[in-house]
């Protein structure tokens, strides 16, 4: 999953003859993790075209702070976008990196910022680019600043089909070993399921020990006990598999 899912992107590039995944990403021992939001990270850089000394700032735009005036647009048009009471089906925009600037007494003239989109299934990335693109140009005009875009990542939204005999056997397996039906997650966050479903076409579906909000933080753990429960649940979804294929 580091760096921007290379691993399983490469991994499609096999072409892989496989009738089912399951990813062991976090979801609880038990929860089931059916959906991802799409990820679209954008590289975004500005030039005002000079810089001045900082005692006076008025002979030259200061690119971070005309940075911000871009972020701000972004951020409140692709907000508006889902449902706002309901994350999981609202898009989600992070400013995650920022650099600008030469020197401590000089404004700057250039600056760049990565912006971490999260992308429901109710839309896809192409169409969410497609208001950013518009936005950026827009702005830039409107402040007469040359600015420019690459994309960094760009991952699909993905729901796996709860009708498949993949999720079943889940679900059975955790009824069996923890005798609590789970629950079915749709999740804020982006996972490698986003890539191999959309590539494969084949039953996916993400499930393993650990608290899926300590993931990526200096926190993240997995509790030994349900490191061992998750162990049997597999073994009886796979069982479970077996009668359902």
């Amino acid at each position: 999953e580091e760096g921007n899912a290379t691993g399983v992107k490469q991994l499609v590039k096999s072409k892989l003859g496989v009738d089912y995944a399951m990813f062991g990403e976090p979801s609880g021992v038990e929860n089931i993790t059916v959906a991802y939001k799409g990820r679209l990270a954008i590289r975004l850089a500005c030039d005002v075209g000079r810089s001045a000394h900082a005692s006076a700032p008025w002979l030259a735009k200061n690119s971070i702070e005309e940075m911000y005036d871009f972020w701000k647009a972004i951020k409140a048009e692709i907000e508006r976008v889902g449902t706002a009471d309901n994350k999981a089906k609202s898009v989600s925009c992070s400013l995650t990196e920022i650099t600008g600037g030469s020197s401590h007494n000089v404004t700057p003239q250039k600056c760049k910022i990565t912006i971490d989109i999260r992308v429901p299934t109710i839309t896809s990335c192409d169409n969410v680019l497609s208001m950013v693109d518009t936005i950026i140009k827009k702005v830039a005009t409107e402040k007469n600043i040359k600015a420019t875009y690459r994309i960094e990542d760009k991952t699909e939204p993905f729901e796996a089909d709860q009708t498949s005999p993949l999720v079943r056997a889940l679900l059975l397996a955790v009824l069996d070993v923890r005798n609590k039906r789970p629950m079915l997650l749709r999740k804020t966050g982006t996972g490698d399921m986003n890539v191999l479903g959309h590539n494969f076409k084949i039953p996916v579906i993400t499930y393993g020990p650990g608290d899926p909000h300590a993931s990526h933080t200096v926190d993240e753990r997995v509790n030994i006990a349900e490191y061992v429960a998750s162990i049997e649940v597999y073994e009886r979804a796979l069982f479970h598999l077996s009668r359902l294929h």
